[in-house]
């Protein structure tokens, strides 16, 4: 889905120790091939908090974000991280978010098929299935080998791009009606492939909504990213990552009000703030 609402409702072997909010000992590209050529300037930009120049950014609670996946990305929004379209946004406008200090989150779908994304003829035709409800895409084969490699390929554009970590979207594939018979354990393997393979780029990476497997995938995943938890009344299944130290991006969609959601959110630690269902610039921010 590109935005608005979900489909339903001990470390990995290759993941290197955490110290100090950083994994360490980790180089860029991991042990998957030559690192691509680093955008101009990439070399000069300041390290934000909690990121070291050869780490992953794992955040704290209390982390100001921003998540904009549709329209030019408004620049001059005062937060810490940055969420953005992967494809939509080229390596320029990541590394002048960067400039600023900022950390820059690259949004994919993980689990569906757009037809409209440059690399959608990669995709294999066996791995392709239902259709998603209410939205213009199909969800995918997650056990396929051959979408496995789409998904290495785009973890590399990332890199390429410069970006700090990625969102991979649709990771609940298992609770949904895919067409493909997948078992939670499906899931599981998969949702920790990805976070392998992202870290093996030096890129951070989050879990987004999957709540049902938070406490078995809380150790891979640095962060979270949670639609509408108060409105399904699910917040309780995200603790996991707080009490890890980690931080909850969560949003609600308008109509919800600053004063609906931020007294519920703020006493559990959580980034909250409410969003339009396109995800363009605009949002109300519990922190401000």
């Amino acid at each position: 889905m590109l935005s608005g609402g979900r489909p339903g409702s001990t470390s990995e072997q290759g993941i290197v120790p955490w110290q100090d909010g950083v994994v360490v000992g980790l180089e860029a590209g991991g042990d998957s091939g030559p690192a691509p050529d680093v955008p101009p300037g990439a070399d000069q930009m300041p390290a934000p908090d909690g990121m070291s120049p050869t780490g992953v950014w794992q955040p704290k609670p209390g982390t100001t974000w921003h998540w904009q996946l549709t329209g030019t990305v408004d620049q001059s929004v005062d937060a810490k991280m940055y969420d953005i379209d992967l494809f939509n946004n080229d390596a320029a406008t990541i590394t002048a978010i960067k400039a600023q200090g900022r950390v820059v989150i690259c949004y994919f779908s993980a689990g569906s098929y757009e037809d409209w994304r440059p690399d959608a003829g990669d995709f294999p035709q066996a791995a392709l299935g239902s259709k998603m409800e209410g939205w213009d895409e199909q969800w995918v084969d997650i056990r396929s080998s051959g979408l496995r490699d789409v998904m290495k390929k785009r973890l590399d554009l990332a890199q390429s791009k410069g970006c700090d970590g990625v969102e991979p979207d649709n990771v609940d594939g298992f609770a949904n009606s895919t067409g493909f018979s997948l078992t939670a354990s499906d899931q599981l393997d998969y949702n920790r492939f990805l976070a392998s393979e992202a870290h093996k780029r030096g890129l951070s990476v989050g879990l987004k909504n999957d709540l049902d497997q938070v406490s078995q995938l809380e150790p891979y995943f640095d962060w979270a990213l949670n639609e509408e938890c108060l409105q399904y009344s699910e917040c309780g299944q995200l603790s996991p990552f707080i009490q890890a130290g980690k931080a909850v991006f969560h949003v609600e969609y308008s109509p919800a009000s600053k004063n609906s959601v931020c007294p519920q959110v703020t006493p559990l630690k959580f980034d909250s703030q409410i969003k339009k269902l396109d995800l363009d610039a605009w949002f109300v921010a519990c922190w401000s």
